[in-house]
C-alpha cells in the first residue's frame, strides 16, 4: 500500500460502547468492553488487562559484570534467569522505581542512569507500559530487601557471557530480551 492510501489513525480506533469491570485488585484489573470497529462490526466481548506500568534495569557493576538474577516464575511454573524488574508504585517516576527496584532486589545502587526504551507488553490485551534502564557503575551498598512472595538469587556475568546466554535462548522473559538487544547492539 503507498502511503497516499493509508488511513490516518483516528480512522483506524475502535470505539467502546461499554465496559464491564471484572476483576479490581491492587496489581490487576480487568475489564471486558464492547467495542465498535471502524467498519461497524461490533464486539460484545473484548478483554482488556490493566496492570501498573513495569521497570527494569540491566545493571552493570563498576567492575563492568552484569547483574542478573535468577527466580521461579510460578505462570510458567518455572525457574527463570532475569535481569532486575518491578513495578512502578502510583506517583512514583520511572527511574526512581527502577533505582528502588535494583536495591531492593540486588543490594546494589549508585551509578550513571539512562533510560533506553520504553516498550508495550502487550498493546492488544494490556494497557501498561515498560520503561527499560541502563545502569553503569553500580556498587553494592546493601543486603536484598525483598517483598513476601520474592526469592531471588543474584549473581553477576560478565557481557559476554551474558550476550552468550541471550543468544542461546536463556533468557525468555520477553521484555527483557527486547532490552537486553538493544543494550547489546547500542552500549555493549
Amino acid at each position: 500500500m503507498n502511503d497516499s492510501m493509508a488511513r490516518n489513525d483516528k480512522e483506524m480506533v475502535w470505539h467502546t460502547l461499554s465496559s464491564k469491570q471484572l476483576i479490581n485488585r491492587p496489581w490487576l484489573k480487568a475489564r471486558c468492553d464492547t467495542v465498535e470497529l471502524p467498519n461497524g462490526k461490533i464486539y460484545d466481548e473484548y478483554y482488556v488487562l490493566s496492570y501498573p506500568s513495569w521497570i527494569n534495569v540491566i545493571a552493570e557493576t563498576e567492575e563492568g559484570d552484569i547483574i542478573l538474577e535468577r527466580q521461579y516464575r510460578h505462570g510458567l511454573g518455572v525457574v527463570s534467569t532475569e535481569i532486575c524488574a518491578g513495578v512502578i508504585e502510583a506517583g512514583e517516576e520511572p527511574l526512581h522505581a527502577a533505582q528502588r527496584e535494583l536495591e531492593e532486589e540486588t543490594g546494589y545502587t549508585g551509578g550513571e542512569w539512562q533510560e533506553i526504551m520504553t516498550i508495550a507488553p502487550n498493546p492488544g490485551v494490556m494497557d501498561n507500559l515498560c520503561h527499560c534502564f541502563y545502569a553503569r557503575g553500580v556498587k553494592k551498598t546493601s543486603q536484598q530487601h525483598l517483598d513476601e512472595t520474592e526469592d531471588i538469587e543474584v549473581f553477576l556475568r560478565t557481557k559476554a557471557e551474558v550476550k552468550d546466554m541471550l543468544v542461546q535462548g536463556k533468557f525468555i522473559q520477553a521484555l527483557m530480551v527486547a532490552p537486553l538487544w538493544k543494550f547489546f547492539s547500542m552500549y555493549a
